[in-house]
């Protein structure tokens, strides 16, 4: 079955992309929207996520002073969409899913949700890093898309991007702690700040290097990371290896030697209380 790029992008949009690796969809969701994401990622995040230091490995020595590296804060947890009707929408979202599509579509399958808190004041950093060797594909063919539940500011660590550097393809990373490129070699002078306001979307290529600073705000930072590829880019590894995803446009196209299974069931450990009369 053949279907159509939606065209949400400009050709300008889609030339900026093509170009830099990374694009800004402004007021993706409405305030109502913003209100609920925000209401039940913080629900998520009370609940569910994993408080801790952030990202280990040698770059905080290079980023951070003795006093940043002993306080830095960080949750995470992923999946998301498991835990919250809003944050299931988000995923949906028309413009959304449009833009990808006329970036690597038209076939677009959605890959994972995760979140990326940073605490106040001492907010933990990331540093630059490429996308890929957490979860690689067989080609660029996948956009990771930043949706802005607070707004990214320099003071509170928005997203920094050097670009251009997707067309570079995989790059060899540092494997000692999270994985991330050297930063001798790429150090953050080189990316450029991406700041973008609440209910915003920042869209980026698996190859384009990036990072962000410390939030040094009261306040925290929340983004949410969520995956798409062209369900014909194959991974090879890493972040939900093996396991289908949503299609948010367009069919799943049926390829030779690839079979899809169903999602597994929900482990429960604790044993069901019994019936009573």
């Amino acid at each position: 079955m053949e279907t159509k790029t939606p065209g949400v992008l400009t050709p300008e949009e889609i030339a900026f992309y093509n170009e830099n690796g990374y694009l800004r969809l402004r007021g993706v969701f409405d305030a109502a929207e913003q209100e609920a994401l925000g209401r039940e990622l913080e629900y998520v995040i009370g609940n569910f996520a994993v408080a801790g230091k952030g990202w280990d490995g040698p770059w905080r020595e290079k980023y951070l002073s003795r006093e940043e590296n002993a306080r830095s804060q960080l949750a995470a947890t992923h999946e998301m969409q498991q835990l919250s009707a809003a944050l299931a929408r988000a995923i949906l979202a028309p413009r959304l899913t449009g833009a990808i599509a006329d970036l690597i579509g038209p076939e677009v399958e959605f890959h994972h949700m995760t979140l990326h808190a940073k605490g106040p004041e001492f907010g933990t950093p990331f540093p630059l890093h490429q996308d890929h060797p957490f979860y690689p594909h067989s080609d660029g063919r996948y956009v990771d898309a930043i949706l802005h539940i607070d707004a990214g500011t320099e003071a509170n660590g928005c997203l920094k991007f050097v670009a251009g550097s997707h067309k570079l393809g995989p790059l060899t990373h540092v494997r000692e702690g999270s994985p991330h490129l050297p930063p001798d070699q790429y150090p953050f002078e080189s990316a450029v700040s991406c700041p973008a306001e609440a209910g915003d979307v920042v869209l980026f290529s698996i190859h384009t290097i990036h990072g962000s600073a410390l939030n040094r705000t009261p306040q925290w930072r929340r983004f949410v990371r969520v995956g798409y590829r062209n369900p014909r880019n194959l991974q090879t590894g890493g972040q939900a290896m093996g396991r289908p995803g949503w299609m948010v446009q367009g069919v799943r196209p049926k390829i030779e030697g690839v079979t899809v299974q169903p999602y597994g069931t929900i482990q429960v450990q604790a044993k069901a209380p019994s019936a009573t009369a």
